[in-house]
């Protein structure tokens, strides 16, 4: 279903420079003054080359079409990038001049100043999980653990599971309510949140709402652009949905409409592929697509604080003709453990953060 790069894969950040220099062309941003990439902890002098001696009066800059500031003719503007976003910065000078404007544009990009702590776990128990069960959403809510499955093909047999919504013992992997999606509806992460079950699809373009009881439906939510659906979880007042990209989604639980967004970085590369998540802590824990992984990230800023590798857990399951990738995270709050498993696994571990 999805086909992409490594955790690790290296950005190669330079400067992308929407205008190119023509002889009728007065001012330019003097690119001397820039570097490709900064952090949070960095200012960023912007000053204007003024290429034909033009009488200036002013200068405008704004970053990610915000006025963030100006000067007087070619002098330097300089403006702390604490506050900003991590990720692209598109940045736009407007010159006024003669009685007329004329705008020249760059980017920059602002990466994490931290680099991730590799941490350590014991493994506290093992439990079986269903191995039809193609793991896309996986939570504990009031001592029960919440299952939404994909229908994926898994790697061997070629056929396709359905995606479903189930309530599981998680210790003999026993599955005592589910309801299931139409055959054309990859169901893809889950959360709870207010008693309600929330659950995406990959290609439909809407979100289900369930009563986390019952499982009646309760409302369809169409996304508010057009994306896939993938991870999804809760702080406990908003959701916090990813597309396959680095960027989080803060969604309004209640229209589904975008709040806020951040976006993922670790150390100089930004992380795509961020796939099942889950809200520990105050932090966010998510599976990397196709990687045995676990990032930390702490949602005030994208950065990446630690990484959990659970690449000794592909010897520990069994390899069956339908296995697939890793994915499956959820945090039990009376035993502060958490339970990763896999697409079609048959097992499901219980794990304890080493200190």
């Amino acid at each position: 279903m999805k086909n992409y790069k490594s955790l690790a894969v290296i950005l190669l950040a330079v400067l992308s420079f929407s205008c190119n220099k023509t002889e009728e062309d007065n001012f330019s941003i003097n690119e001397e003054k820039l570097k490709a990439q900064y952090t949070t902890n960095d200012a960023i002098s912007l000053q204007i080359s003024n290429l034909k001696d033009q009488k200036i009066d002013s200068v405008v800059f704004n970053i990610n079409d915000k006025r963030v500031g100006s000067s007087n003719g070619t002098s330097a503007f300089t403006f702390p990038l604490k506050n900003q976003k991590l990720g692209y910065q598109n940045i736009k000078a407007t010159t006024y001049f003669d009685g007329t404007t004329e705008l020249d544009s760059t980017r920059i990009e602002i990466v994490s100043d931290i680099e991730p702590k590799l941490l350590t776990y014991t493994i506290v128990n093992t439990y079986p999980h269903d191995i039809k069960a193609y793991t896309q959403g996986l939570e504990f809510y009031r001592d029960t653990l919440y299952e939404g499955t994909g229908n994926g093909a898994g790697n061997g047999t070629g056929i396709r599971g359905i995606s479903s919504l189930r309530k599981t013992n998680y210790k003999t992997g026993e599955v005592y309510k589910k309801i299931e999606l139409p055959d054309n509806v990859f169901g893809e992460g889950i959360t709870v949140l207010n008693n309600k079950v929330y659950y995406l699809t990959y290609k439909n373009q809407e979100a289900y709402v369930f009563n986390a009881d019952t499982f009646k439906k309760e409302k369809t939510f169409p996304y508010f652009k057009n994306m896939e659906g993938w991870g999804l979880t809760t702080d406990g007042k908003n959701l916090y949905m990813n597309d396959g990209s680095e960027k989080i989604h803060i969604i309004d639980p209640n229209t589904f409409k975008q709040i806020d967004y951040l976006n993922v970085y670790s150390g100089a590369n930004k992380i795509p592929n961020i796939n099942e998540m889950e809200w520990i802590d105050g932090k966010i824990y998510s599976n990397i697509y196709q990687k045995q992984a676990v990032i930390i990230i702490d949602p005030k800023t994208g950065k990446v604080e630690g990484i959990l590798d659970f690449t000794k857990l592909l010897k520990l399951r069994t390899e069956l003709p339908d296995t697939d990738e890793f994915n499956g995270i959820a945090y039990n709050p009376k035993t502060k453990t958490l339970f990763v498993t896999g697409k079609n696994w048959d097992k499901m571990f219980e794990i304890k953060i080493n200190q």
